[in-house]
């Protein structure tokens, strides 16, 4: 039982975490995605992926040949891609981005149909899986997630005890305290940004309703004039970072970071923190195993505040998985989709939260269970006016682009004030906020 999940959504009635089996449902077609006849499931399917280290170690593979004993007329192929938010944005346009895939965070909802079948309506998906919101343009999904993700710090416990630090930190103050207890008594770099790959930086934007453990957070966007002035949401989410970066407390040069070392260099206690989602604490526990340190010193915290008492997390679907409107065998492909996030077992596998509903919560996430910690979704009422409105504005909350430009600030501030950067971005929220909000449409 997610208790952490649904103690918060009595009340918002958006996610339920309702018993209906767990994500093995023992025979194909179960998910109420794939409909048509077993005998009609054939051909090869190319599924594009950002999971490269699964191609490396033959889980993917292993998923494959699961499928085809199910469906022996059916083929998979995995197509790894490393930059995949850049290349697959830009391969979307040509019409060649594979059968199934995960669709980029940056493309907006309201672009779903133009490039993904529809998989079902929204009602019908809603009764098998969590976060059918996210990827439901009208009555149909486009997009479905496997996995949903908590959002916070994965950290290095070893680091923080050398450090001295015995708690979580519960403020922002609090967390730069203890990034400088690590910078000042351990070997360590104490946060690292991932600058040059960029999309760790768009993980940040996960942490929207956090501050105020808001569930509408992100749908306030929509009516909000003003998202980075004094107090708001973004204001202390983004003028973290930008402490951090400002005061040293990061890598030196944010050009030079690289993904694939930096899960070597927590796991080997020379970082001490990264803001991801939970998805990444078995990676970084992979990482400290493969340096020869205990996969244990992997942790994983909220974001630093507190409202009642409580911290609270976002828990949101991670990539949503779509079926292209230019697959050549789409009944392979929709039967692929539906046995990967139904019976794959690739969610238990990778310690994530199964978006299949009733799916318990994984061992790395069952500490902030027992803390307390209150897990929320975010309502997506407004997720095409909000969309509309970043686009407009040339910000892309989504995207890496606007907290480079951030970091690249707090490098050059002398006083450390955000004010700023923020007033410009707020210049460019309220004309396309006014233009496109809800009530306009």
């Amino acid at each position: 039982m997610r208790r952490g999940i649904a103690l918060v959504l009595a009340a918002a009635t958006v996610l339920t975490a309702a018993a209906c089996g767990g994500e093995d449902r023992g025979r194909p077609g179960t998910g109420g995605i794939a409909s048509a006849p077993a005998d009609r499931i054939a051909g090869n399917v190319t599924v594009l992926t950002n999971r490269t280290d699964q191609i490396a170690d033959g889980t993917l593979k292993r998923y494959a040949e699961a499928f085809h004993r199910a469906y022996p007329k059916a083929t998979v192929t995995f197509e790894g891609i490393t930059d995949y938010e850049g290349e697959v944005s830009g391969r979307l346009r040509t019409g060649s981005y594979g059968d199934v895939l995960p669709i980029p965070n940056n493309l907006p909802l309201g672009d779903y149909p133009t490039y993904f079948a529809p998989l079902g309506d929204t009602d019908l998906l809603g009764q098998t899986f969590d976060f059918t919101e996210y990827g439901t343009v009208g009555r149909q999904v486009y997009g479905l997630a496997n996995i949903g993700i908590a959002t916070g710090f994965v950290y290095n416990k070893a680091v923080f005890r050398q450090a001295g630090i015995e708690d979580w930190p519960t403020t922002p103050k609090e967390f730069l305290d203890d990034m400088r207890a690590v910078k000042a008594k351990t070997r360590a770099v104490p946060y690292y940004t991932n600058y040059a790959d960029g999309w760790p930086l768009r993980q940040w934007s996960d942490a929207i309703g956090v501050v105020g453990c808001d569930n509408t957070a992100r749908d306030t966007l929509a009516t909000t004039a003003a998202p980075w002035g004094p107090g708001a949401e973004l204001s202390t989410i983004d003028g973290l970072l930008y402490a951090v970066v400002h005061q040293q407390l990061s890598e030196d040069d944010p050009a030079g970071t690289d993904w694939e070392q930096s899960k070597s260099l927590l796991g080997g206690g020379r970082i001490g923190a990264m803001y991801l989602g939970s998805w990444a604490v078995p990676q970084l526990q992979a990482a400290a195993r493969a340096v020869g340190q205990n996969p244990d010193d992997i942790g994983f915290m909220p974001f630093p505040a507190q409202r009642e008492g409580h911290f609270c997390t976002v828990v949101q679907p991670d990539y949503r998985y779509g079926v292209s409107l230019h697959a050549k065998n789409r009944d392979a492909a929709l039967a692929w989709l539906d046995w990967y996030l139904t019976q794959s077992g690739s969610a238990r596998g990778e310690q994530a939260i199964s978006a299949v509903r009733g799916a318990p919560l994984p061992p790395a996430l069952k500490l902030l269970d027992q803390r307390g910690v209150r897990m929320i979704p975010q309502t997506r009422r407004n997720s095409l006016a909000v969309g509309r409105i970043d686009k407009a504005a040339g910000i892309g909350l989504d995207a890496p682009d606007y907290r480079r430009r951030l970091v690249d600030a707090a490098r050059r501030s002398a006083t450390g004030d955000p004010g700023p950067y923020f007033a410009e971005l707020n210049r460019a929220w309220a004309p396309a906020q006014r233009a496109n909000a809800p009530a306009n449409r």
